[in-house]
């Protein structure tokens, strides 16, 4: 399955994709306008989204701003503590600490660096660990109990939060199946 080649559409290209599908375009018709040589690619757009356009993805209203990590930084370089910084900035001294652990501590903490991590961060949906460790899954498929594989996992890896799952995560993965890891996996 290596070498899949992917078909990106630029922010302009995305938006001209949905205002002539609104339209009333068919999509051979947009992927010739798009100057694309198959229609896959634009009906992968549409179909991941079901057809309708998404909402143009914004900040949460409580989330730090690239200006106020700017004033972190310098807090940071003036050798403020995070009280002061957090006082000026009229948010929970907790908040601005893990803001600066988050993105590199105090040392090497960059504010646009900062704020491009959080904007990744954020993006949905996210993998569950099943995916994004192995180990779990191979765990997962050995036909324990949730709660075997759990306490397996905590005294197997007692350093390493990332591989340590409860037993309700598992049940979840296992029998709701809400992302079909448990088919990929096995």
């Amino acid at each position: 399955m290596e070498g899949k080649a992917r078909t990106w559409f630029t922010p302009k290209q995305r938006a001209e994709l949905w205002e002539r599908w609104r339209n009333g375009q068919c999509v051979a018709d947009i992927a010739r306008a798009l100057e694309r040589r198959n229609k896959s690619g634009v009906y992968r757009v549409l179909a991941l989204n079901g057809g309708i356009a998404p909402l143009p993805r914004r900040r949460a209203q409580r989330a730090l701003r690239l200006a106020e990590r700017e004033e972190i930084s310098r807090g940071i370089a003036a050798g403020w503590s995070m009280r002061r910084i957090a006082q000026g900035l009229g948010r929970s001294p907790s908040t601005v600490s893990r803001e600066i652990s988050r993105n590199g501590g105090g040392n090497t903490y960059r504010a646009n660096w900062a704020d491009r991590q959080a904007w990744e961060r954020s993006l949905r949906p996210k993998p569950c660990r099943r995916v994004r460790h192995a180990g779990l899954g191979w765990s997962i498929a050995q036909k324990w109990s949730p709660q075997q594989i759990s306490g397996w996992l905590k005294r197997q890896f007692p350093a390493d939060q990332s591989m340590q799952v409860s037993h309700e995560t598992i049940y979840r993965s296992l029998f709701i199946q809400t992302r079909g890891v448990l088919k990929k996996v096995c």
